[in-house]
């Protein structure tokens, strides 16, 4: 099995406009996503290698300015969660479906969340969009 690669990285702002403008500005990212009604003010950007997540931050929300989550692109997802369950940790939960990239969020020893996705960060693709890719690739009997 591949080594498995962060490749996703989420950050809280109060104004995600601004801070995606910053990177895109000074760091040459590439605006590839624009959070539709479950996070409309999320940005999402790309280096061409890993996916930035700017997401807003309000003082009802339960995550503070800053830091997150980070994601994995794994090649096995069962795998990598055979052995978080190992460790004595809760299995990873589904994402909700509406979300892009991610499949699965799980916490560390420490209730860190990460991500873990087998699809990968690279395209812009939700459950809904996998559901419908299941059910287009079975053929009826």
């Amino acid at each position: 099995m591949a080594k498995p690669k962060i490749r996703h990285l989420a950050i809280m702002a109060r104004d995600p406009e601004k801070v995606a403008q910053f990177y895109a500005d000074v760091f040459d990212m590439k605006i590839i996503h624009v959070g539709d009604e479950g996070n409309g003010k999320a940005k999402f950007l790309s280096d061409g290698y890993l996916t930035l997540a700017i997401l807003p931050q309000t003082l009802k929300g339960s995550a503070p300015v800053g830091l997150n989550h980070f994601g994995f692109h794994v090649e096995n997802r069962s795998e990598i969660m055979e052995r978080i369950v190992a460790k004595g940790l809760e299995e990873p939960k589904e994402r909700p479906a509406e979300r892009p990239y991610a499949e699965y969020r799980g916490c560390d020893v420490e209730g860190n969340w990460f991500d873990i996705s087998q699809h990968g960060f690279e395209e812009v693709e939700t459950g809904f969009d996998r559901a419908a890719k299941t059910t287009k690739t079975k053929v009826p009997a």
